[in-house]
């Protein structure tokens, strides 16, 4: 089966999602912080009158922050819980994939990239990394 990821990269790696996943994407948005909340959480956007708990993947990922000033990108995934944001550097291509071409994360890598990081796929000049969405969203359930 030929399946369609959506790319995004993080402080230059590529990961991807299941195109259905992807709600839209969106320009930085406007946080309210939420005390007390996971590290992992920036804050909740209203999203045309829906409030969409906010992530930071670097900040998941154990990756420092970016500098300020230097833009980022919302992806709006589709989770069982409702939308949740991700912040990501930069949204890439769709990539069709077929599911013969998935291998197993390697014990390589890194936690908590690891963690959230369900399949591999080799492109001639990087990995893609094939992201969780149930397991990223996991600070919004928990």
């Amino acid at each position: 089966m030929i399946r369609l990821y959506a790319t995004f990269s993080v402080a230059g790696t590529l990961f991807g999602v299941d195109a259905t996943d992807v709600q839209e994407i969106l320009l930085p948005q406007r946080l309210t912080r939420v005390p007390l909340a996971s590290p992992d959480v920036n804050g909740l956007a209203n999203l045309r009158g829906q409030v969409v708990v906010t992530i930071d993947l670097r900040t998941m990922l154990g990756l420092p922050p970016l500098e300020d000033g230097i833009p980022t990108v919302n992806i709006v995934l589709r989770t069982e819980h409702g939308p949740v944001s991700i912040v990501v550097d930069e949204v890439g291509d769709v990539l069709e994939v077929h599911d013969d071409d998935l291998d197993t994360p390697p014990p390589t890598l890194s936690l908590p990239t690891r963690d959230l990081v369900t399949a591999v796929h080799k492109l001639d000049d990087q990995l893609l990394l094939v992201l969780d969405v149930k397991r990223t969203a996991q600070p919004v359930a928990a």
